[in-house]
């Protein structure tokens, strides 16, 4: 007669333990490993933010506690007579409505020109698209400097100057812009696009239906930096504009400056009052800034 070895039961509740400790030795691991990237971070937003924050308070004092030894962080007597003062002194509606319609045109150009050239660029294997891109990279590693004597010259000779579009039409085509939109459609499977045309789909079709709502989070993207690029543009409407009527928020800011002296007060609270939008619209928009499903369509 044999026997045979029975195997032993466990008893399932005798796992518990075991899996519950592991779980919280990794979640415990995690949170050592978390510490002191989180503590980087925390200090790095203080450094960032202590001179914004004390540029703020700054305008909330008068003009005799802005140099008054020792400098003091808090304002004792906080008053927003900077704010009202310099929005009487300049015609900061009229600014704020000629920067709006130039940021919101500019915008809305570079993107959509951007998007179709970054499409072209990623999903068309042509040598001559590969200079191309190589020729608009290029334009980054030219000071901007450079660039303004030969625009200028350009924007005159068509009659633009003293103009919007002699403001908007330059800024139009961006290296950033295309470069973040070339490297995204890379990313996206060329299987989704075969299958589009397989089903019988023209390219302008694949173009508007497929490939630009999966680029939805890098056009919010870059049309938040495009927004704040041409909002915070001096050098160029400056050189473009001599119509008061005309000028944009930081030329206006500028005409506060004084030939002989500076109101420091006024000046502070004319730059708070022109960060506003662009505070604004981060704070509506940022949630809209997210990952793409590029997968969606194909199937494993």
């Amino acid at each position: 007669m044999t026997t045979t070895d029975t195997p032993r039961k466990v008893d399932a509740g005798s796992r518990r333990p075991v899996s519950a400790r592991k779980a919280r030795n990794a979640r415990d691991g995690g949170l050592r490993r978390a510490v002191p990237a989180t503590t980087l971070l925390w200090i790095l937003a203080c450094l960032y933010g202590l001179p914004v924050l004390w540029f703020i308070l700054s305008s909330l004092k008068p003009a005799s506690d802005l140099f008054s030894y020792p400098l003091t962080f808090i304002p004792h007597n906080p008053t927003f007579s900077g704010y009202s003062a310099a929005w009487r002194s300049a015609n900061f509606s009229q600014y704020f409505i000629n920067t709006t319609i130039v940021c919101v045109i500019t915008t809305i150009l570079t993107v959509g020109v951007s998007c179709c050239t970054g499409y072209a660029l990623a999903k068309y294997d042509n040598r001559w698209l590969k200079a191309f891109f190589i020729c608009i990279l290029a334009t980054t590693m030219l000071p901007g400097e450079v660039m303004l004597a030969p625009e200028f010259l350009v924007v005159r000779n068509l009659g633009l100057y003293n103009s919007f579009a002699g403001i908007i039409l330059p800024a139009v085509l961006t290296a950033t812009g295309c470069f973040m939109f070339r490297q995204f459609f890379i990313t996206v499977p060329d299987e989704l696009v075969e299958a589009a045309r397989i089903d019988g789909a023209r390219e302008l079709s694949i173009f508007l239906r497929i490939m630009v709502p999966l680029s939805r989070p890098i056009m919010l993207t870059l049309a938040i930096l495009s927004f704040q690029w041409r909002w915070n543009d001096y050098i160029w409407p400056l050189l473009m504009l001599n119509d008061p009527n005309k000028f944009t928020v930081q030329i206006g800011i500028q005409s506060i400056v004084g030939a002989q002296n500076i109101n420091w007060s006024v000046l502070l609270g004319a730059s708070v009052i022109s960060m506003i939008p662009l505070i604004v619209i981060f704070l509506v928009f940022q949630r809209y800034v997210m990952g793409a499903d590029i997968n969606a369509g194909l199937k494993d």
